[in-house]
């Protein structure tokens, strides 16, 4: 039950691809991230990831009216009904083709998909419960080319489609007697958004090449009529033939140059003006756009980053700004029309920004390559990243967010850790530097370098904080510095293959590093570095780590074992093979199969969990394994990803894309799409025809587990993925036995028994009871009753204080339960500090969350009494407490000059790090 951990939460990357959406409160965005789709909560500052996957990268999202139900489409075809409330999974279906875009109607009747060249309408699910979700309504032909968008009028009644064959097409959503398919040109490239106006069929119409059509109609919406059939016998048919849902019903074919007799009585359209944006050549594509009704907003985003609001339909310009270098692919607009969401695949870019007010709500960029490395602060608040791009990032686990981006190193990072005191970052590089940022000023206040360039393949610091070392790549050697002085102390030479990994001792100076030499060397920090032993493994060494008690050493080799050792006596003391439990899957253009593949992969990187019984394992794998270390067997492999838009997924290859010439796998599909060239050369119009898309392979970079105990993390392909304990699981008794009930608990309580009841509850192990039991303890009472409590169950009360802090209000009453039980088990609790770490650990994250948030607020009160006190003093304005005639008394008053030196400093920067008034 310990292991019982399931997918928390993704950080790392904020946008992939698809369309970014607003919710219906417009506070929050649903950004499509690789297969998964994560809600960035703009007003509350959190992210959170949906629980689910689907089997491609998500290629459009649909949102209900009412906000409750989301349709989510991957590349394949394969939607899922997704419920926004409960979170979870209602229905799958495939729609038996790529689907380009999905719409829901206003009154949430229909929704409305693109694919191919048609566009289909459904009816949308309830809130009843039905044996199948999607009906198929009506089947719309018209377009010759592949359908690129959709929008709705306000009442429901029409829709448009825009098409790649420069065509808009106006279909209706019931059986209009003036109006069942309209095509509209006037474009010279391809469509890529059209708009209703609001409360009329007039449409906006966008294309590729920056053109702008506005079409007036000569029908209100209310000029619609039915139609209606002739006598009863039409009557009759009619419904005969809706019964039958027959092929004549469901599909409605639209001609391009319908006849003259067949115009006769429907609603027509005429061209009232045409708008151009591009002003800066051919190669500058318009590629997203969203307009806001309301308001008249219209917001279009360019291949080359930049972005206009201008307002209809007088197309007058608001603003043009640049968001990027890279193309804008998606844009939102909420509901009050004040943030607009922007995102940007090329660089994995998503920004919320309010155009009024010209500032941005939320600015998040993921890391442009792979992640690399990772390390979680001490206290499991923060998560440092570094990736391929040269780029350190900082995440904040609570809020999801990355809150500071280091970018001073110009090649990939190689290594990440933080200091015991958990506000310094030391990362290595492959530029030969490595580099320490300080998280109080946010700078690098230390570059620690080598005599000769080198490449750094990893970092390690000790415990005190003080010493870092690196090993290089291609000379072998380990280089020690000071981080006091920033001087280099010493080289250490005796390796003679790359170094490979570095770890120190947590309790002990002792370093150990690894190297592709097959040895694992421990370099004695205290007599002078010298090698105390020298362990000799059977194959390359990849990855090397220290038990947190420091008794223990895990060593990953090439041979996909991995190996224990005694640090003290340089004995083995076991190990695990690995080899089939990696299980890697074939790539397409790879010659061999999975089986004989897997020969070659190993375990790239280890981490023992916080209590040091297990051991997590990772590499070129989708997979992530948990060993117990004692009994060295399997204890859980998690599947870190379903995508089979990455290689490597499938153990066998699709025989589907096998021809006579070779793989269908190195035919660049993508390459005639303009959309997916990138124009990196001035002066090119037609797009960079060596540019060419690939699969990234996937893989696990970097695995550590939070010092608290609760999650661990693993740095792929997909992202950071976060891993937390399964709070779904609910009964996971303790020493049970049949004397312990429900009933017999309360009625303890009932007696006022209050320590047998705690007990009885820990037994059983069910959350509401232990918090009814808790909770039912008088505040006097508290000091008594967890003074007898056994040591057993005090680490057990101290994890679930921990948790409740998370989501319970009963703040005081629980940091009173905290105080006491640490200062009746203080002493007992020392003598296993060890074990008990990570509960400590869990706790004082919670407490910390806490007294930030209220240390924040009670500044602010605090600055907000003063200034209203100052400003009293310069009206002259009497206090309550103030005696007859001090107003006119000369003289400073006792706080300060008249309180205006708050004045002179932002009001959240009073005291924001002090201790609490």
């Amino acid at each position: 039950m310990k292991f019982a951990y399931r997918f928390s939460n993704l950080l790392g990357t904020v946008y992939r691809c698809g369309n970014l959406n607003f919710t219906r409160d417009g506070n929050s965005v649903i950004s499509p991230v690789g297969n998964r789709v994560t809600v960035f909560d703009l007003k509350n500052n959190k992210s959170d990831t949906l629980p689910l996957a689907t089997r491609y990268n998500v290629k459009c999202v649909g949102l209900s009216p009412d906000g409750r139900l989301a349709i989510i489409v991957d590349e394949g075809g394969d939607a899922l009904l997704v419920s926004l409330v409960c979170r979870s999974v209602l229905h799958h279906f495939h729609f038996k083709g790529a689907v380009h875009s999905v719409s829901f109607s206003p009154d949430g009747r229909k929704f409305v998909v693109t694919k191919g060249n048609i566009a289909q309408m459904y009816h949308a699910p309830g809130r009843k419960r039905e044996f199948n979700a999607f009906i198929l309504d009506k089947t719309y032909f018209g377009p010759y080319d592949e359908t690129t968008c959709i929008d709705w009028t306000d009442d429901s009644r029409c829709f448009a489609v825009g098409s790649k064959d420069m065509s808009t097409w106006v279909f209706g959503a019931e059986r209009w007697d003036n109006l069942i398919y309209y095509a509209l040109g006037g474009h010279k490239d391809a469509i890529v958004a059209c708009f209703f106006e609001s409360s009329s069929l007039d449409l906006y119409t966008l294309s590729q090449d920056g053109a702008l059509c506005v079409w007036q109609c000569d029908t209100p919406p209310k000029g619609l009529r039915l139609k209606a059939p002739t006598g009863w016998k039409a009557d009759l048919l009619q419904r005969e033939e809706e019964d039958a849902e027959g092929e004549e019903e469901t599909t409605i074919r639209g001609k391009a140059a319908p006849a003259p007799e067949e115009q006769r009585g429907k609603v027509k359209y005429s061209r009232l003006a045409k708008y151009f944006f591009n002003k800066e050549g051919d190669f500058n594509h318009l590629t997203a756009a969203a307009y806001h009704k309301k308001v008249h907003l219209l917001v279009t985003g360019f291949a080359s980053g930049i972005f206009h609001l201008h307002e209809l339909p007088e197309f007058s310009l608001i603003h043009s700004l640049s968001v990027s270098d890279q193309r804008v692919a998606s844009i939102a607009i909420n509901s009050s029309g004040d943030w607009i969401a922007f995102g940007c695949s090329g660089l994995g870019q998503l920004l919320v920004w309010e155009w009024q007010s010209e500032s941005y709500v939320l600015k998040q960029q993921g890391h442009f390559n792979s992640m690399v490395s990772l390390a979680y602060s001490p206290d499991g608040q923060r998560i440092a990243t570094g990736g391929d791009d040269g780029k350190v990032k900082v995440w904040n686990t609570l809020s999801g967010f990355c809150f500071i981006t280091f970018t001073e190193h110009s090649s990939g990072v190689t290594g990440v850790t933080f200091t015991s005191t958990g506000y310094v970052i030391v990362t290595s590089s492959m530029d030969g530097t490595v580099r320490a940022f300080d998280l109080h000023r946010y700078r690098n206040f230390r570059t620690f370098t080598s005599p000769r360039p080198t490449q750094f393949s990893c970092v390690a610091v000790d415990s005190s904080g003080e010493i870092v070392s690196a090993g290089a790549q291609d000379s072998f050697e380990i280089f020690i510095w000071s981080m006091q002085t920033g001087r280099l102390l010493d080289v250490l030479s005796g390796h003679e293959g790359p170094i490979s990994g570095l770890c120190f001792n947590p309790m002990k100076s002792i370093l150990a590093s690894a190297s592709w030499d097959k040895t694992v060397r421990l370099w004695d920090m205290v007599d002078s570095w010298r090698t105390t032993e020298t362990l000799a493994l059977t194959s390359d060494a990849l990855a090397v780590t220290f038990r947190p008690d420091g008794a223990e050493l895990a060593v990953a080799t090439l041979n996909s074992q991995i190996t224990f050792w005694d640090p003290e006596n340089a004995v083995q003391t076991g190990s695990i093979e690995g080899r089939h439990d990696l299980k890697t899957g074939r790539k397409e253009l790879d010659k061999i199969t999975a089986k004989h593949s897997a020969k070659g992969k190993a375990f790239t990187t280890l981490c023992y969990s916080a209590d040091g019984q297990s051991i997590l394992a990772g590499g070129m794998s989708k997979f992530v394994c948990i060993y117990h270390v004692k009994e060295q067997i399997l204890r859980k492999k998690f599947e870190i990803s379903c995508n089979l838009s990455l290689d490597a997924m499938e153990e066998f290859l699709n025989r589907r894309k096998m021809t006579e010439f070779g793989n269908l796998a190195l035919i660049d599909q993508d390459a005639a799409e303009e959309g997916g060239i990138a124009i990196p050369l001035p002066g090119v119009k037609k797009g960079d025809m060596s540019s060419r898309h690939f699969k990234p392979e996937i893989r696990v970079t970097s695995l550590r587990f939070s010092p608290t105990g609760r999650c661990w993390a693993a740095t792929t392909t997909e992202g950071l993925l976060i891993y937390s304990l399964d709070a779904r699981m609910l009964f996971d008794p303790f020493e049970l036995d049949t004397s312990v009930t429900p009933g017999r608990i309360r009625a303890a309580l009932r007696q006022r028994d209050f320590t047998r009841a705690i007990l009885m509850a820990f037994r059983l192990n069910e959350r509401k009871l232990l918090q009814e039991a808790l909770e039912s303890v008088p505040w006097d009472e508290i000091e008594v009753v967890s003074s007898s409590l056994p040591d057993l169950y005090v680490e057990k009360v101290l994890e679930f204080l921990a948790s409740s802090f998370e989501v319970s209000r009963h703040l005081e009453f629980y940091l009173l339960w905290t105080q006491k039980l640490l200062v009746a088990h203080g002493q007992k609790l020392k003598s296993r500090a060890g074990k008990l770490l990570p509960a400590v650990q869990f706790l004082q994250k919670s407490i910390q969350r806490h007294w930030e948030d209220i240390s924040k607020l009670c500044d602010w009160n605090r600055y907000n009494v003063q200034y209203a006190l100052a400003v009293s003093k310069q009206r002259g304005v009497k206090r309550p407490s103030d005696p007859p005639g001090s107003e006119d008394e000369a003289g400073p008053p006792d706080d300060d000059e008249d309180g205006l030196h708050l004045l002179r400093g932002r009001p959240g920067e009073v005291g924001a790090g002090g201790p609490l008034p």
